[in-house]
């Protein structure tokens, strides 16, 4: 089978090599499975990169979310048990953890559904406690795991203000529904921010950026706010002023959805089936702007590095656009 694999760390577009390899093989309790679609994320690029929290050994393959096939003709999605990861033909995962593709999401949507989705309703729900008609703040609201967000923000009644960078994803993000759009390089997001609140802030903000957007983030969230560090795609860990949070009473809270499948495997099951509920009744649908064949899979994990995507890219073994 072709797969892409990394045999030392560096940037996505100069260490992932497309090979021929042997099929991985399952080892106790898992399945191989035959990749339909697999989504590009993020951590796929800290991956290669070696920044990952996992780091497997070398070489391996990235991509850490797919939808797949089973032997037996079942569509489902799921986790690739690395260091055989999605960006290949066919990869093993845990047969305990496979979750049913939704009817209502093609391959390549239903590709893009679990990581991003989940942590959207993981940091607004359970870690954020976010109500209807309360004021979400969603950072990098254009990109993957922040149009999760957006889309779960406003089915949950929230209202939705997406920060962006640059007027194409600022066009994006007004798609996806935000009530208030700000381009963070031409405009002032705490005064934005507190302009459109009435001076109030941000009920919740959802930050997968980290360094100046967290700072920017403490400077207008509400009382009794909450801020959702999610990541760091920016590269910078900013360094939070705890007096700063005592003073003006908001609360910083971490998730790291990962740690779920180990501590409560059945939250995720749970979180799986709200989300097809939601796609079923159309609330919630994977923004994908781009559907790549295999062979161009390395510059996909490029763009995404870079940030200059848009939603999510999703790459398509055999190049059909399902």
């Amino acid at each position: 089978m072709q797969a892409w694999r990394v045999h030392e760390n560096g940037e996505p577009g100069q260490v992932m090599r497309l090979e021929e390899v042997d099929r991985p093989v399952p080892g106790p309790g898992q399945v191989l499975l035959r990749v339909r679609a697999a989504n590009i994320n993020f951590p796929d690029a800290l991956l290669c990169r070696g920044q990952y929290q996992i780091r497997p050994p070398l070489p391996f393959t990235p991509g850490v979310e797919i939808c797949g096939e089973t032997e037996d003709g079942r569509r489902v999605i799921a986790n690739p048990a690395l260091p055989y990861g999605g960006l290949a033909e066919y990869v093993v995962a845990d047969e305990a953890a496979l979750l049913p593709a939704p009817e209502a999401l093609d391959d390549a949507e239903a590709a893009a559904l679990h990581i991003g989705y989940q942590t959207g309703v993981f940091g607004l729900h359970r870690r954020a406690h976010l109500q209807e008609g309360e004021t979400l703040l969603v950072h990098a609201a254009a990109g993957g795991v922040g149009s999760a967000a957006v889309q779960l923000g406003k089915a949950a009644g929230a209202r939705v203000i997406g920060v962006v960078g640059g007027p194409e994803k600022a066009a994006v993000a007004r798609e996806l529904g935000c009530d208030l759009v700000i381009d963070r390089r031409t405009d002032d997001i705490v005064a934005a921010v507190k302009e459109a609140t009435g001076g109030r802030g941000a009920d919740v903000i959802f930050d997968p950026v980290g360094g100046d957007a967290y700072a920017k983030s403490a400077k207008c969230v509400a009382f009794e706010g909450r801020i959702v560090i999610v990541g760091f795609a920016s590269g910078s860990v900013p360094a939070p002023a705890l007096n700063h949070a005592l003073v003006k009473n908001y609360s910083i809270v971490g998730l790291h959805w990962g740690l779920y499948a180990q501590k409560d495997p059945a939250s995720i099951v749970r979180c799986h089936e709200q989300l097809t509920k939601l796609a079923a009744e159309g609330a919630i649908k994977p923004l994908i702007s781009e559907r790549v064949p295999l062979k161009d899979a390395a510059a996909a994990v490029q763009r995404v590095a870079d940030g200059t995507t848009t939603g999510r890219v999703v790459v398509l073994p055999d190049g059909a656009a399902r």
